[in-house]
């Protein structure tokens, strides 16, 4: 018999947007996008595949917007990142109604909600066939969730950070401005940052970079797209070395 092809990753980390989770309106949490979220996660989940997702808080709350506005920027980073656990919190619901175990951990501790990041915890959960939320950024102000999810993913030995989004790659400038646009299938971390490319702010770039963590920015709502990604199929942009 023909055996079926197997996943091309075993351990990935998932990067979502806290726009993403507020579907077309960008804002709140949209239970349908959420879900939708959740039904990809279990099906590369069902592949064996070890899956660790950090989440944004753009849709409640984004620091830099607040500073922008009259908010102390710490302050405002510390409630952006408040935001974030609140997102992973609708995302585990989604995926335990599903019947996918589920971990949360927050880089700021609070224990009725969530467990405090431990490195070795998290990846034994991992080892468990539990998808690991991580909430809170890095716990620190000034630090976007872009950078928290190269760390975390650095930290925890993920092969790969797949960064979703709504456009189906990395491109020159912007699609939905000028529809000749080019789509990259491949860049390296230097040409990105020479043609100030938005594929991460330069914090989390530049850690990428120096621990070769591959990058593929990829649509998210494209129905299995995430699975294609996962098999190691052309799908958006990969930035590597």
């Amino acid at each position: 018999m023909k055996s079926s092809p197997r996943p091309k990753y075993r351990r990935v980390l998932l990067k979502l947007s806290g726009e993403a989770l507020g579907g077309d309106a960008r804002v709140g949490i949209c239970p349908e996008a959420v879900r939708n979220m959740a039904q990809q996660i279990r099906e590369v989940r069902l592949l064996g595949v070890q899956v660790v997702v950090v989440v944004g808080g753009g849709n409640i709350f984004r620091g830099l917007s607040g500073s922008q506005r009259g908010v102390e920027r710490a302050t405002g980073d510390y409630m952006g990142m408040l935001a974030t656990v609140i997102n992973a919190l609708a995302l585990q619901d989604a995926l335990e109604k599903l019947a996918v175990p589920t971990r949360v951990q927050s880089a700021i501790t609070m224990a009725q909600v969530a467990e405090p990041f431990i490195r070795r915890r998290a990846v034994r959960h991992l080892e468990k066939g539990r998808v690991v939320i991580f909430g809170g950024g890095t716990g620190n102000p000034y630090f976007s969730t872009d950078t928290a999810a190269a760390l975390r993913g650095t930290e925890i030995g993920a092969e790969v950070i797949l960064k979703a989004t709504k456009v189906d790659g990395i491109y020159d400038c912007d699609p939905q401005k000028k529809p000749r646009a080019r789509r990259f299938a491949r860049i390296s971390y230097l040409e990105a940052l020479q043609k100030q490319l938005k594929v991460m702010d330069s914090t989390a770039f530049s850690l990428c970079m120096d621990n070769q963590m591959p990058i593929i920015v990829f649509d998210l709502f494209r129905p299995h797209n995430f699975k294609r990604v996962v098999m190691g199929e052309e799908v958006g942009t990969m930035v590597t070395g």
